[in-house]
């Protein structure tokens, strides 16, 4: 790794707006009834698994 710079760079702050464009989309999004709940995640389904060892 090397060290720093004798000439460091300053500081530039962006102008508002100028690194990304948001744009808010509205989403609609039907779900069947019968189709099954999704699988939890890890997190989840160790959190439940604690919970059923404690009892």
């Amino acid at each position: 790794m090397t060290g720093p710079s004798s000439t460091p760079r300053g500081e530039h702050t962006p102008r508002p707006g100028a690194t990304w464009e948001q744009r808010l989309v509205r989403v609609e999004q039907l779900v069947d009834d019968t189709t099954p709940d999704p699988r939890p995640n890890r997190a989840p389904r160790r959190a439940i698994a604690r919970a059923r060892r404690k009892k």
